[in-house]
C-alpha cells in the first residue's frame, strides 16, 4: 500500500472512531494483564462476563494469590482453557510480587517473563496501560494487515514489524485498536462486509463482497 494510501486508510478509521478503546474491562494494569491473558481463544464479551465479579474482589496480585487457583477457576470456568489460564494467572501474580514489588512493569521484555504473557499480551498492556505505541497483532490484525495490503506477513511478528514501520506518527497510538475493531466488525474472517467498509477503495482485496440483496435493493 502506498504511503499516501496508508495515511488515508488510518485517517478514515480515525474519523469514524476518534478515541478507540479496548473492549476488555479492567480497572488497573494488573487487571488488564489478567484480562488479556484470559482472552486468548476467547471473546472479550466472555472474558468481561467472567471477570466482572472477579475484579470486584481482586484488584492486586496479592489478592489474586490469596484467592488461589481453585477460587479463580470458579470465576473463569466459562472461559476456554480455564484450567491452564488459572494456573498461569496465579503464577504471574506470584512473579509480580516476587520480582516487581507487586507492580506491573512498564517494559515489554519484563512483561514477557510473566507466565502466560506473550508478545501480543505484552503489547496490549504497554499500549493500553502505559500509552506505548505498540502493535498487538491478534488474528483480526493479522487478517486485516494481509488482506488489505497494509502490512503483509506470514507470522504475527512479521505483520507487527511492518505495521510499526508503515504506520505514521499521528496514528500510532490507536492503530492496533482501529485495526482490531475493523477486523472484528467489518473485515470479518469468513465474509468481509466490503459493501459497508469505509476503506474498501484503498484495500488490495479483490473479490469485494457485495451487499446482501435486501440491502442492495433498499439502496
Amino acid at each position: 500500500m502506498k504511503k499516501s494510501d496508508v495515511i488515508e486508510f488510518y485517517a478514515r478509521l480515525a474519523a469514524d472512531n476518534p478515541h478507540p478503546e479496548t473492549e476488555l474491562k479492567a480497572g488497573n494494569p494488573f487487571q488488564l494483564v489478567v484480562a488479556v491473558a484470559l482472552s486468548a481463544q476467547a471473546t472479550d464479551i466472555g472474558v468481561n462476563k467472567a471477570t466482572r465479579a472477579l475484579f470486584e474482589e481482586v484488584k492486586t496480585p496479592e489478592q489474586m494469590v490469596a484467592l488461589g487457583e481453585a477460587g479463580l477457576k470458579q470465576h473463569i470456568k466459562t472461559i476456554g482453557l480455564f484450567n491452564t489460564k488459572a494456573k498461569n494467572v496465579i503464577a504471574l501474580s506470584e512473579k509480580l510480587i516476587a520480582d516487581f514489588g507487586g507492580e506491573v512493569p512498564a517494559d515489554r521484555d519484563a512483561l514477557e517473563t510473566l507466565p502466560g504473557v506473550g508478545r501480543k499480551t505484552a503489547n496490549v498492556v504497554m499500549n493500553v496501560a502505559f500509552g506505548a505505541e505498540t502493535f498487538a497483532v491478534d488474528t483480526h490484525i493479522f487478517r486485516v494487515g494481509n488482506r488489505t495490503g497494509l502490512a503483509r506477513g506470514k507470522t504475527p511478528l512479521a505483520v507487527e514489524l511492518k505495521l510499526d514501520k508503515a504506520t505514521p506518527a499521528p496514528f500510532r497510538l490507536h492503530a492496533h485498536h482501529w485495526l482490531i475493531l475493523h477486523g472484528r466488525y467489518v473485515c470479518k474472517a469468513r465474509k468481509p462486509e466490503c459493501w459497508r467498509c469505509i476503506v474498501a477503495d484503498l484495500c488490495a482485496y479483490k473479490p469485494k463482497t457485495p451487499a446482501p440483496p435486501s440491502r442492495a435493493n433498499a439502496a
